[in-house]
């Protein structure tokens, strides 16, 4: 079983910054793919961005530029670094690790909310 555990969510006015921390625990053997996933209000959960082992990035055309994604692989850590932040962005954000392909894990969810 794999856990994990994000951080860093809160209130922030636009053209703010946040961080955001998902440490992942368990069993984590082999290649892994992490990624930052957000649901808006009343919408769809969509992909924000995501990294491989290799640290190989993937962005959402809405969050490139902005935002930026690495990782810590001695610490089954992925970082979210959001820069620029729009009342847009405001939204759920989850953590989610793929693990050789085949499982996937999810995060609770940490709330970003982008306002004046």
């Amino acid at each position: 079983q794999v856990q994990l555990v994000e951080s860093g969510g809160g209130l922030v006015q636009p053209g703010g910054s946040l961080r955001l921390s998902c440490e992942a625990s368990g069993s984590i053997i082999g290649n892994t793919l992490m990624g930052w996933y957000r649901q808006p209000p009343g919408k769809q959960r969509e992909l924000v961005a995501h990294i491989g082992s290799a640290g190989i990035t993937h962005y959402d055309n809405a969050v490139r530029g902005r935002f930026t994604i690495s990782r810590d692989n001695a610490k089954n850590t992925v970082y979210l670094q959001m820069n620029s932040l729009k009342p847009e962005d405001t939204a759920v954000y989850y953590c989610k690790i793929q693990i050789r392909g085949i499982w996937e894990y999810w995060g609770q969810g940490t709330q970003v909310t982008v306002s004046s």
